[in-house]
């Protein structure tokens, strides 16, 4: 059967057609899977490369020991966040670094390593996933197709055998009516053939006959039904499934193609974001300011020791035009001349640390191991942090007595005499935080009163403590009595200098430079001032340190905006604007 040779042929041929798409379909799912595994490797090496070259300190406290470390630390930050702060002081980097992405979506990743990841998920979900899916669904329909064809070719074989067996029987009874034809003849032609003998080839004859007959009947009947079969065979069911194998490879390349695009989506949806790291990292190198590095590394390191005096001239030709009656006196002058001078060059080298030797001992309470300068900022750090939880255990006394309040006019909500433990705790607490800080203050009076030559020290020290406080609440400052609230913006004391007469209590702060708005800022928090992008505002005070910016209007309305959403520019010789 030349026909049944050929339908099997073009089978085959569909078999490993669709078997290769199949196989391809998986091979790509195997790419997607291992370009998976690169990206989140990427991705963990990028973590592992930026906490390896982070700068790292042993204490929290411990400041930037030059403007290296600290441009460094602020390099190895933006490898963290998408658009970090324009400063370069390292601590305002986890508060105030945000990117331009992520304001608009917080779920977004701030780090190129999780845009990464975001990248390698989206591929696992929406291609890898989809692809192993529907490669296991494309063999389970692809086997039942090839099962339908199979099965409709073994019908077709099996009629056709059917009508084949029945021609073949046709064929033989018919040979058999003619033996039975042929020897009747003879007998009957025969004259010495008995009647009987002839009468039994008749009937022999007759019986093939009719056998013949019905076997014909019987090959034309199976001939009709295997015509019928294979014309449904070859122009209905194996085209309907030649079709159904067709619609199901097209599928399959209309499936490849939606992942070719999921692929190139997920990598270019990260694209701007990681765009706006690398102008983050830009704008960042731009506002590195050297002079203001150098400055804070001298403010950092600078001890405030006096320089040592002059050595004396020391004399020893004395002893030889001396009289005896002078000779003790100039003898006690010498001798006490000289202890001056070995007391006064002792002392000045023991004081001299930057090319010496620190002397090493425990750490003390007042910080007197250290240099006064030193000495005078680590007490300044100590008092801010007693005077933030000072106002801690205020707070806390004033909620026990407006809980107490409550419970003395609402018994049935609580008893007030079970609060009396906490409020005494709380005011044990005050009295100690207030002992601290008077013992505190009184310290760095004793370091103030030493280096009271420079003033300036002390005027940028109280500004400083101030501005920290006036951070927590920006409606006002807190004295030492914590029930006793200062409202206005943070004052200058402890210094005079000409903004004293210039500028009274209910003038404005005067502007030493201008900013401009890089980003739009709510400003939704009490004390905060909104922007625009692109806004100019008037500085009024820098930043200390804690990431905040005293800025006012044209219109005279002030508040603090983030510094790493401005850009600063600051007046050399300015009084105010």
């Amino acid at each position: 059967m030349s026909w049944g040779t050929e339908l099997w042929d073009q089978f085959d041929s569909l078999d490993k057609h669709t078997q290769w798409g199949i196989d391809f379909l998986e091979r790509y799912a195997k790419f997607v899977k291992e370009r998976i595994e690169i990206e989140q490797n990427y991705a963990k090496q990028l973590r592992n490369l930026v906490k390896k070259y982070c700068p790292k300190r042993s204490s929290k406290d411990e400041e930037p020991r030059s403007a290296i470390e600290m441009h460094l630390a602020s390099t190895s930050s933006l490898q963290q966040v998408q658009l970090p702060s324009l400063g370069i002081q390292p601590s305002s980097f986890p508060s105030s670094g945000q990117s331009v992405g992520n304001l608009r979506d917080s779920s977004m990743p701030k780090e190129p390593a999780g845009q990464r990841e975001v990248v390698a998920e989206e591929m696992a979900h929406r291609v890898y996933g989809e692809l192993m899916r529907y490669a296991h669904d494309l063999k389970t329909e692809r086997k039942m197709h090839l099962q339908e064809g199979r099965k409709a070719q073994q019908y077709l074989d099996m009629c056709w055998k059917q009508m084949d067996n029945s021609k073949k029987k046709f064929e033989r009874e018919c040979r058999e009516a003619e033996k039975a034809q042929q020897s009747y003849e003879r007998l009957d032609n025969d004259t010495n053939a008995t009647k009987a003998d002839v009468e039994k080839a008749k009937q022999q004859l007759n019986l093939r006959t009719h056998m013949a007959d019905e076997n014909k009947n019987e090959y034309a009947a199976q001939l009709q039904n295997f015509n019928g079969e294979q014309h449904k065979h070859f122009y209905v069911v194996i085209p309907q499934i030649y079709k159904q194998l067709q619609e199901m490879d097209e599928r399959r390349t209309i499936k490849l193609s939606e992942c070719y695009r999921g692929f190139a989506d997920s990598e270019r949806k990260v694209i701007p974001i990681i765009s706006k790291c690398l102008e983050g990292m830009i704008l960042a190198a731009k506002s590195v300011d050297e002079r203001r590095d150098s400055q804070m590394v001298v403010d950092s390191f600078k001890s405030g020791f006096e320089p040592p005096g002059d050595f004396p001239f020391e004399d020893y030709s004395q002893h030889i035009y001396r009289t005896i009656s002078d000779g003790t006196i100039s003898a006690s002058k010498q001798e006490s001349g000289k202890m001056d001078a070995k007391t006064t060059v002792g002392k000045a080298k023991g004081k001299l640390w930057l090319f010496g030797k620190k002397p090493k001992g425990p750490a003390l309470e007042d910080f007197s191991h250290l240099p006064p300068e030193q000495r005078r900022k680590k007490l300044q750090q100590r008092i801010d942090e007693l005077n933030r939880e000072l106002q801690k255990e205020s707070d806390q006394k004033d909620a026990l007595n407006k809980m107490k309040d409550v419970y003395e006019k609402n018994p049935q909500m609580g008893d007030p005499g079970s609060l009396q433990p906490k409020l005494a705790e709380t005011m044990n607490n005050i009295d100690r935080l207030r002992m601290e800080i008077h013992k505190n203050e009184a310290w760095l009076s004793e370091v103030e009163g030493k280096t009271g030559g420079r003033g300036d020290r002390r005027h940028s020290s109280d500004i400083n403590h101030l501005v920290t406080q006036g951070r927590e609440s920006p409606e006002g400052s807190y004295t030492d009595d914590a029930n006793q609230e200062v409202r206005g913006p943070p004052q200058q004391h402890g210094h005079h200098n000409e903004f004293d007469d210039e500028f009274e209590d209910d003038d404005p702060l005067p502007a030493i430079g201008h900013c401009k708005a890089i980003y739009p800022f709510d400003g939704h928090n009490e004390g905060t001032l909104a922007m625009k992008e692109g806004e100019v505002l008037y500085i009024i005070e820098e930043d200390k340190g804690d990431g905040w910016t005293r800025a006012r209007r044209q219109n005279g309305e002030e508040g603090y905006v983030p510094t790493s959403y401005i850009d600063v520019t600051l007046e050399k010789n300015s009084k105010g604007s």
